[in-house]
């Protein structure tokens, strides 16, 4: 199968070494040192002590690749618009097009159930329509990453979750399709875990459950999931900020599982902290605003979530990293 990453940072090339392995035709849009080190070297992905390589053909240029059967898009929903002019060289007519973001997607609008309730207005997700104008319906494939990853050198990944890594994928419309397995099929034999999905948006909600509350608290306070968890300042607040979550989520998913203060936390610091510390754009809309939407659409009080909300974008603001 002839799969590209588009967006091949940390969890990409990660992605793309496994695939590569598995005897798939990889290539990867990457820019900058990374690029640099992988057209040199090929691309490292280290898993504790181990390193594998893998020969992938890469380019910041997408024109340079050719055609795919796949493209897999693990751009960051801030980064998520450089794929309405650079995706048009990768396509064929069937080809099919992943997208991996955190928080809630662009196409969330596209293939809903009739079940689903009514949706606000999404359009700060695709600014000017440009991926709903070039991308359609047929080709959509929702996905949700599982996986933490770090670039620790031009062109060497390593692997923080060995135990834990998946990309679960479904149709937008959740119908099944020969394509659906022969990407999962793809994906486990590749050691990317991806078993099978009921609804794609319940995926989507469930891991934006931890997103849209503890990951925001993380950029608030600056400390790791685990030490927001575990921090006696927080004991009374987490459980309500909790409820007002699973309460948005379960509104338009009732099947969603609810996030509770004694699941898991990780002793990390989630990637839109990360992001701010480093200077990087922030997924503010995708995890932030559109839950906000969501919970104002439903007629639903969340005074926890929107002071989160309204202080995660001041902070981002005043760093330059917003400007919603």
């Amino acid at each position: 199968m002839r799969i590209c990453i588009f967006g091949a940072g940390a969890v990409g090339s990660h992605f793309a070494v496994r695939l590569a392995r598995a005897g798939h035709d990889v290539s990867c849009v990457m820019r900058g040192p990374h690029l640099d080190a992988v057209k040199a070297d090929g691309l490292a992905l280290r898993v504790g002590d181990t390193d594998v390589t893998a020969q992938v053909k890469a380019s910041a240029d997408p024109a340079e690749l050719g055609t795919q059967d796949v493209v897999i898009s693990t751009l960051k929903a801030t980064g998520i618009g450089a794929l309405a002019t650079g995706l048009v060289p990768l396509l064929k007519r069937d080809t099919a097009i992943i997208f991996a973001q955190n928080g809630i997607p662009w196409w969330y609008d596209l293939g809903l159930p009739d079940h689903h309730p009514a949706i606000p207005d999404l359009g700060f997700l695709d600014p000017g329509g440009a991926l709903h104008a070039v991308v359609p319906k047929p080709r959509i494939i929702g996905g949700v990453i599982f996986s933490s990853n770090e670039v620790i050198a031009p062109g060497v990944v390593a692997n923080l979750s060995p135990e834990r890594n998946r990309l679960l994928i479904g149709e937008c419309d959740d119908r099944s399709s020969e394509r659906i397995a022969l990407i999962r099929a793809a994906l486990n034999q590749a050691a990317i875990e991806s078993p099978g999905v009921r609804e794609i948006r319940e995926t989507i909600w469930s891991k934006l459950l931890t997103n849209m509350s503890m990951s925001v608290l993380c950029l608030l306070t600056g400390l790791t999931a685990r030490a927001v968890r575990d921090d006696p300042a927080m004991q009374d607040a987490i459980p309500r900020l909790l409820e007002e979550a699973n309460t948005v989520a379960t509104r338009y998913i009732p099947e969603v599982k609810r996030v509770t203060r004694s699941g898991p936390a990780p002793d990390h610091k989630p990637s839109i902290l990360q992001d701010y510390e480093l200077g990087r754009g922030m997924e503010i809309d995708a995890l932030v605003r559109a839950p906000a939407a969501f919970a104002r659409a439903a007629g639903l009080a969340t005074p926890m979530l929107d002071l989160m909300a309204a202080l995660a974008i001041q902070k981002a603001r005043d760093k330059g990293l917003y400007q919603g």
